[in-house]
């Protein structure tokens, strides 16, 4: 890994040459969002990280923890980017968790099998109309 002689490197490059975000920009709006934080706090985009500290990542549905092993302003291929951070066992077993109640809510979500007819959709504006009506 590339890392620059004084040891530290801006954190919105960092996200980025790790591959947690695809650019830049999107890295420093997540910080600024409040997304990312370092050693349990809030920072900004220029925030100079090194080795051994340790982030919160919200990405989606997901928040990472990991630990910075290395520092690289470059970015590289994706097995080279994950020598970059370690991610901690409990957000590992928090994420899977976290993934198991999302598919279980998925699952008692029974979606229609098809769309309405136009009968259908004709007798649905028929009846809330008649709801419309009786409210007044």
């Amino acid at each position: 890994m590339a890392t620059p002689p004084e040891n530290k490197v801006r954190i919105d490059k960092w996200l980025w040459a790790a591959r947690f975000f695809k650019t830049r920009s999107l890295a420093k709006q997540a910080i600024d969002g409040g997304k990312v934080e370092v050693n349990g706090n809030r920072t900004k985009a220029s925030k100079e990280i090194e080795v051994g500290m340790t982030l919160r990542i919200r990405q989606g549905w997901d928040e990472k923890e990991v630990t910075v092993t290395a520092l690289s302003e470059q970015r590289r291929g994706a097995p080279e980017a994950a020598l970059l951070y370690q991610e901690t066992e409990t957000s590992i077993t928090e994420r899977a968790h976290k993934a198991d109640q999302r598919k279980a809510m998925g699952a008692a979500y029974n979606a229609p099998i098809a769309r309405p007819s136009t009968k259908q959709r004709r007798q649905i504006h028929r009846f809330k109309r008649k709801l419309m009506e009786s409210d007044d």
